[in-house]
């Protein structure tokens, strides 16, 4: 099905615009110093924030959130069309080809009866696409430098899980709950040791076992970390505000037992209006 005029004109005058933007005469100072590489911060953090919006249900600020990280996609494309390496449209037309090259069930007559089915599809053709590198010269890849090649553009977190997950459908994974809950005092009482050693590497080093053998909890336990962290963000911050509220945004010189007490407080406060009835 073809795209809807208003769509096309839509996306028509954003590229018109980004071109605009970068123009030596006339354009941006600002977007026009920026190459791919000083926009990666931009990209992440827009799709951090699309991310943000759908987890609240709002949206008029996914609406906004997507426009901004359309931004970045056109954005990377003026650049690689200036540098005449590649543009939208090669973008669009290799994004197009790979999704109907990896459904073949709708495309191409294959059958695929439910989403695991779907998953296992797609698994193997794009097992079998970079199973020959672009010289067309075999390449037996270990799962290492498979994973490592996938989670160079994730947020460390999301990479420890695709890791987390990857190396125990390869066999690499505990017996039983037991040894990963174990696994996770042994890291704790490390970087306990990191710490108290006063060596801030080793310490980094050890934050970050802690931190990884806590996503194979959130694995064992089918839980998304991300989502997790995300929701303790808003809880601590909406906690906050409310302490900061008590104090008149004066936290300076109070005692540790003045602010615990006002946290909980707070929390009290939250867990009542969350269990109250609507009137």
């Amino acid at each position: 099905m073809a795209a809807e005029p208003a769509a096309t004109e839509a996306l028509r005058e954003l590229i018109d615009v980004v071109a605009q933007l970068r123009n030596p005469e006339g354009g941006c100072p600002w977007d026009l110093e920026q190459t791919h590489a000083s926009l990666v911060p931009y990209v992440l953090e827009e799709a951090h924030e699309v991310a943000d919006a759908i987890r609240h249900g709002d949206d008029a600020h996914l609406q906004e959130e997507l426009g901004d990280l359309l931004l970045q996609v056109v954005l990377h494309a003026q650049i690689g069309q200036e540098e005449r390496r590649f543009d939208l449209a090669q973008i669009a037309a290799g994004i197009s080809e790979k999704l109907i090259r990896r459904h073949p069930h709708v495309f191409a007559g294959a059958e695929a009866t439910d989403s695991a089915a779907v998953k296992a599809s797609w698994d193997a053709i794009k097992a079998a696409e970079k199973a020959t590198d672009p010289t067309g010269i075999p390449s037996a890849s270990p799962l290492s430098d498979r994973l490592a090649g996938k989670v160079r553009g994730q947020p460390a977190l999301a990479g420890a899980m695709t890791i987390s997950k990857q190396a125990a459908a390869a066999g690499f994974e505990w017996d039983d709950m037991a040894g990963v809950w174990e696994k996770v005092h042994e890291e704790l009482d490390e970087l306990k040791e990191a710490v108290a050693s006063g060596n801030q590497a080793h310490a980094q080093e050890e934050l970050g076992d802690v931190l990884f053998t806590l996503v194979n909890v959130a694995r064992w336990c089918g839980i998304d970390p991300e989502t997790g962290l995300a929701g303790t963000n808003r809880r601590f911050l909406d906690r906050f505000s409310r302490v900061e509220a008590a104090l008149g945004g004066d936290l300076q010189g109070r005692s540790i037992r003045e602010l615990e007490g006002l946290w909980q407080q707070a929390k009290a406060q939250i867990r009542a209006e969350g269990s109250a009835p609507n009137r």
